[in-house]
């Protein structure tokens, strides 16, 4: 199904006032099982200076170029205050001495900087990093974990990231940020800075640390979730 959600500012729903918590309602505005070339394509380049793509039947493909740490994609829904979940795999024919340092990433508020939220999974260390990077490069962890339960080569590792800003309170204006891998929790993170980042896009990235050519990896299932009401 051809969705017209394409290239639609969600700023309205920023400005309205919710309980962003990790019980808050939400409404799914966005699906994209990656089941057809139509499907696939609403999913657009963000960020990389050499990133390949492909896909299957069921999700869309890529593969970090050289002189590439990182690609980046969005999908067509724009806002603020969103939540995204998607299913990523890290696929075997990355080079070995690459796989441990490879990562999985799911972002949001991103710009065409590369600044945003980004929960960064590594699929062979059981880690994941919430991070906050800014329009000038630099990273901010604002939260990191062990001992996740991350699954390994071709396995579905399922990502989830919710930023919603906090509209009443002693925290107004702060951002509350849950991440999930699975059905667990991996960061509860409030960020006072929020205004720091300006972007408003939602999507995923594939990378590693250091050297990432080759890095293959897939992503399918993607949503994009509102707070309800709105």
């Amino acid at each position: 199904m051809r969705l017209r959600i394409a290239a639609v500012s969600l700023a309205a729903v920023a400005a309205l006032a919710f309980a962003a918590s990790a019980g808050a309602a939400l409404i799914g505005i966005y699906r994209n099982g990656m089941e057809s070339e139509a499907q696939r394509a609403q999913i657009v380049k963000l960020a990389g200076e050499r990133c390949g793509r492909g896909g299957s039947d069921h999700a869309v493909r890529f593969v970090v170029g050289k002189g590439t740490g990182e690609c980046a994609y969005r999908t067509p829904v724009l806002g603020r205050d969103l939540e995204v979940a998607a299913i990523g795999r890290l696929l075997s024919n990355t080079p070995q001495p690459i796989q441990r340092k490879a990562f999985l990433a799911i972002d949001l508020r991103t710009g065409g900087a590369g600044a945003g939220y980004q929960l960064a999974v590594f699929p062979m260390q059981g880690k994941a990093q919430l991070r906050k990077v800014l329009s000038d490069g630099q990273v901010k962890y604002l939260h990191i974990e062990k001992g996740v339960g991350t699954k390994g080569l071709n396995k579905a590792n399922e990502l989830r990231l919710r930023a919603f800003n906090t509209t009443s309170g002693p925290e107004r204006g702060s951002c509350h940020i849950l991440a999930y891998v699975g059905p667990q929790l991996v960061a509860d993170v409030t960020d006072a800075a929020a205004g720091e980042l300006e972007g408003q896009a939602s999507g995923f990235s594939l990378g590693a640390v250091g050297n990432a050519k080759g890095t293959v990896g897939s992503f399918d299932d993607v949503v994009v979730r509102v707070p309800s009401p709105y």
